[in-house]
């Protein structure tokens, strides 16, 4: 089976980066379907012998990729496209996907090369076979069937649907960054969107005991799940261990910082990865206002010793949003399985927090000191 691959801002790219970014994108789909295809003034056709429900599953898992179509395809003359359209009509009818007796179509054409007839013309005859085999109405506006016609030179490709993809960049075309990752709903989907942006993902999980528990296999089970939409660039999974960071930090710090001082050992933390990986930046699930250490102050707060760039693309959606795309991206089954939360968190956690107090207990506490004590706890759990 035959299927044209389209994408977006690919297209908007200068030649040589266009390019750079097709092979990444035809690379990422090698890596679970068995393909030929070819690439020609900015459409992609690929041929594969795989089932077709394995075809569809792999393309909608691919970043890049904004729709694609199963196509075929004849010669540009009268009578191949007459006997082309005559299949696909009836085997739209024999499923059920068109009833010319009750439904409208259109016939939508686009060409490339030089012909003896404009794309306008090419439209209207295909229109007319299809006229002349159904007696069906023409709709031109609001059709319920669409025959899509593309004629490239010689070869003319038609089909009648168009399946929505995922879009973004190709994985893998942007750079690494390290994302954190917790048992909660956010930071998944926050490493999904930056898979979207074209970024391979390192995970790194700050594994908190003894005030969290049974976190760390629902960790792994996240990065599976979101190695499924990392297709062509691995994800890896590490860990460290913050929990005696954060016992210092409830002992010698005011207990209503806990919450900042941990967001901000959790950043240094990945920094230090980053840097030992060579990722260019830190990812978090954060989004103003929804938890203590969210707010705009605490935010500065906990960001201010950290030495590289944080992302946060979720920063602006609320709690209903991130759970739709959960949803869709199956990671909130995973992230509501109970896991008994986090004890550290104080009663009345600071919402507010002060840049200069904050630097004066991290001063105090000696954080830089305790912080390059547990980086070597740091290690790679294989998935």
């Amino acid at each position: 089976m035959k299927y044209i691959i389209r994408y977006g801002e690919i297209g908007i790219k200068s030649p040589k980066i266009r390019r750079k970014f097709e092979n990444t994108l035809l690379e990422n789909i090698e890596t679970e379907l068995d393909i030929t295809y070819q690439n020609n003034q900015g459409r992609i056709t690929i041929e594969t012998d795989e089932p077709d429900e394995h075809v569809h599953d792999v393309l909608g898992r691919v970043f890049g990729i904004v729709s694609y179509s199963p196509i075929m395809e004849t010669e540009t003359k009268k009578e191949s496209i007459d006997a082309l359209i005559n299949t696909i009509i009836d085997k739209v009818i024999d499923e059920d996907i068109f009833n010319p007796d009750e439904d409208t179509f259109a016939v939508k054409c686009r060409r490339v090369g030089t012909h003896d007839f404009t794309s306008q013309e090419m439209a209207g005859y295909c229109g007319s076979v299809v006229v002349k085999k159904t007696n069906a109405k023409v709709n031109l506006s609001k059709p319920d069937f669409t025959l899509y016609v593309e004629v490239r030179d010689n070869i003319t490709y038609m089909y009648h649907e168009k399946i929505k993809g995922l879009g973004g960049l190709p994985v893998g075309s942007q750079g690494r960054v390290v994302c954190l990752i917790s048992g909660g709903i956010d930071s998944p989907v926050a490493a999904y969107n930056m898979l979207k942006r074209g970024c391979s993902i390192s995970l790194l999980h700050c594994d908190n005991d003894p005030y969290t528990h049974d976190t760390l296999e629902k960790v792994v089970k996240q990065a599976r799940n979101l190695q499924r939409y990392s297709l062509g660039s691995k994800i890896h999974l590490y860990t460290i261990h913050l929990g005696k960071y954060l016992e210092k930090m409830k002992s010698d710090a005011p207990p209503r910082m806990t919450c900042v001082l941990c967001k901000s050992g959790m950043y240094q933390s990945a920094a230090h990865l980053a840097k030992k990986i060579d990722a260019k930046a830190i990812v978090d699930g954060s989004s103003i206002g929804q938890v203590a250490s969210q707010t705009l102050n605490n935010i500065k707060a906990t960001r201010y010793h950290c030495k590289m760039p944080i992302f946060s693309p979720l920063i602006s959606m609320d709690k209903i949003e991130i759970e739709a795309i959960a949803k869709d991206i199956s990671s909130y089954e995973i992230s509501i399985v109970n896991d008994g939360g986090c004890s550290a968190v104080p009663r009345y956690p600071e919402t507010h927090a002060d840049l200069e107090f904050v630097n004066k207990i991290i001063e105090d506490v000696n954080q830089k000191e305790i912080l390059e004590d547990i980086y070597g706890t740091i290690k790679e759990i294989e998935l």
